[in-house]
């Protein structure tokens, strides 16, 4: 019988074998318990999500502190409409602003404000410290090297990069 390439379907699911569903539900919950304490600890120090410092950092990695709204949501994997409503709740903060796209006049772009550069950088320790101390510290330079390679190319491959 030939094997199928995969991710076709066959007359019923591939069920995962032991190590397979082993190794899914620890990256499913540790992932989970990872995203939760990193979060948590940027809300509780700096009253900002995870999801708020990401944001935080492509503006302040961008060449004017500046992306175009599209490019902010792809950025940061999220649907536009999400990313709106977070945008929005920045800008009372003042952490953000947002203004029309002098190109084109139809596109929005995001700024970072000199608040939000000094809430992220004042938010930076903490987050890295907690990279560090909750994944980074626990792993040796191989397991590094095969996470980076593996979800390199889980991206590549459901990202079409």
């Amino acid at each position: 019988m030939q094997s199928e390439p995969p991710g076709t379907l066959s007359d019923g699911p591939r069920w995962l074998a032991a190590n397979e569903q082993r190794a899914w539900r620890s990256f499913i919950d540790g992932q989970q318990r990872l995203l939760d304490a990193l979060n948590r600890e940027l809300q509780v120090k700096h009253d900002l999500t995870l999801a708020d410092y990401r944001i935080l950092v492509l503006l302040s990695e961008s060449a004017d502190n500046s992306l175009r709204m599209s490019d902010l949501a792809d950025g940061v994997l999220s649907s536009r409409s999400r990313l709106t409503h977070q945008i929005r709740r920045l800008e009372q903060q003042r952490i953000v602003r947002r203004s029309n796209c002098v190109e084109d006049g139809r596109g929005v772009l995001a700024h970072l404000t000199d608040e939000g550069r000094r809430r992220l950088e004042e938010a930076a320790p903490t987050h890295v410290e907690g990279v560090r101390r909750h994944f980074i510290d626990l792993l040796d330079t191989r397991q590094l090297a095969v996470i980076a390679e593996v979800f390199g190319q889980v991206d590549a491959a459901i990202g079409g990069t």
